[in-house]
């Protein structure tokens, strides 16, 4: 089938990765490894469909709440990715943006030292952008707009609540609307992910795990996305 129409921000929640490495009598360290490198091939995947904007789920408030090894490993992981000449190379190559969303406090402060190094040095790029949820939960997201507007309104600042002023309160106010969701795994939910964005994406759920998700399934699903009509409620 020929893809007529591709997602402007598509959005992945790329669930599965310790699943898979179980199944395959592997360490979760070696699962989540296998899961960022899936998402480079990703990025390149949706880039060659001409989809411009990519918004990866890649740590939620609750997956900060796993036992500390493992949470260990994983922030060892970014850290390896973070300082990839390669990765950092191709980022500057296709002229791709990288943008960080979520609680910045939960992260260590190394680690979001070098992720901010790379978020400034492509600041200026339009042409493709990468928002990476790290401390993300769509619950905390509201309840930090609510309360920082009720500081603000307390001391005169706000005088009106509308949807565009509650936006810009948001952890995620950078973020554009997403048009479409996968999610790998076989689960069947979106467990908090970007309640504002997400309101009227269109979903689709992958069964397989994340790091067995490839181009093909990439492709099945953009088709899928080609077929729906999106009517926002009208």
């Amino acid at each position: 089938m020929k893809i007529e129409k591709v997602p402007e921000n598509i959005a992945i929640i790329p669930d599965g990765n310790r699943r898979w490495a179980r199944k395959h009598r592997l360490s979760f360290l070696q699962g989540y490894s296998k899961g960022v490198k899936k998402f480079i091939d990703f990025s390149e995947w949706c880039m060659s469909y001409g989809i411009r904007s990519i918004t990866v789920w890649a740590l939620s408030t609750e997956n900060i709440k796993r036992p500390k090894e493992e949470l260990k490993a994983l922030f060892d992981i970014y850290r390896k990715a973070a300082k990839d000449k390669n990765i950092i190379k191709r980022l500057h190559e296709t002229r791709t943006r990288f943008v960080i969303v979520g609680k910045k406090s939960l992260l260590p402060k190394d680690l979001l030292a070098m992720l901010s190094k790379i978020e400034n040095a492509t600041k200026r790029y339009k042409e493709r952008i990468i928002y990476m949820l790290l401390g993300y939960g769509g619950r905390e997201d509201i309840l930090h707009a609510a309360s920082e507007i009720a500081k603000d309104a307390s001391k005169g600042k706000v005088r009106e609540i509308n949807e565009e002023t509650f936006k810009r309160y948001m952890l995620s106010k950078n973020v554009p609307d997403v048009d479409f969701v996968i999610r790998t795994s076989g689960e069947e939910r979106l467990s908090g992910f970007m309640p504002w964005q997400a309101g009227y994406a269109e979903l689709y759920f992958c069964k397989k795990y994340w790091p067995e998700f490839d181009k093909k399934d990439l492709q099945k699903a953009l088709e899928e996305y080609s077929r729906r009509e999106r009517r926002f409620g009208r």
